[in-house]
C-alpha cells in the first residue's frame, strides 16, 4: 500500500496500517534522532513517544502531507523540545536546536531525503582530497579528532582545522538550502 493509503486507513483506526507505518519508518526515524542526540535510550523514548502520538492523534495528520515528511518534522520537533527542556548537556546540540528552528517545515516536507543526501554527498566530494578524507572520517565514521590524527598520521590540531574548514566551505555552499534540515544538523555540527 502507498503511504497515503496507509494514512487514510490509520485515520479510520486501522491497527495494521499503523503497524505498517511503524515498520516502514521507525528505524529510519530512530537513526536520525539518535544521530542528533547520541543517546540510545532517549532516542528510543522519543521515537516511541512519536509513534504513540501518531496513533492517538492521527486525525491531525493532513491528507496532502507525506507521512515520511510528517514523521521527520515531528521527530525534529521532539528533539528540539528535548534539548530545550535541558535533558541534554552537549553544547553542539544547543546549536543544532538554534539552526533547526530556521528550517522551513513546508520546504522540508517537499524535498526528498535521497535528493538531500545526493546534494550533500556531491558537495563533500568537491572538498580538497585531504580535507574530504578527514571530514568523512569525522562525520561518516564518527571518529574523534584524536582517532583521525592517529589513523592519518596528522596532528590533532591539523585534523580540527581541516574539519572546521570543511564545515565553513559546506555551510557557504549549502546556505541556500536551509531545508536540508536534519541532514545538515547531523553533518554540519561544529565538532
Amino acid at each position: 500500500m502507498s503511504d497515503s493509503e496507509l494514512v487514510s486507513l490509520l485515520k479510520h483506526g486501522d491497527r495494521e496500517a499503523f503497524a505498517e507505518i511503524y515498520d516502514r519508518y521507525s528505524m529510519m526515524i530512530y537513526y536520525k534522532v539518535n544521530q542528533m542526540l547520541r543517546d540510545e535510550n532517549a532516542s528510543k523514548d522519543l521515537v516511541q513517544d512519536l509513534f504513540t502520538s501518531i496513533w492517538e492523534k492521527c486525525d491531525l495528520i493532513r491528507d496532502n502531507v507525506g507521512i515520511s515528511s510528517y514523521l521527520y518534522v515531528a521527530a525534529r520537533n521532539r528533539v528540539l523540545n528535548y534539548i530545550q527542556r535541558g535533558k541534554t548537556k552537549s553544547d553542539y546540540l544547543t546549536e543544532i536546536g538554534k539552526y533547526s528552528l530556521q528550517v522551513n517545515d513546508e520546504t522540508l516536507e517537499k524535498i526528498d531525503e535521497k535528493d538531500l543526501m545526493l546534494l550533500l554527498t556531491s558537495e563533500i566530494a568537491r572538498l580538497p582530497a585531504k580535507m574530504r578524507e578527514v571530514f568523512e572520517l569525522s562525520r561518516l565514521e564518527d571518529l574523534s579528532h584524536r582517532e583521525i590524527a592517529e589513523r592519518l598520521n596528522l596532528s590533532e590540531s591539523t585534523v580540527k582545522k581541516q574539519v572546521q574548514n570543511a564545515l565553513k566551505i559546506l555551510k557557504v555552499r549549502l546556505s541556500n538550502y536551509n531545508s536540508l534540515g536534519i541532514l545538515l544538523l547531523i553533518f554540519l555540527r561544529d565538532n
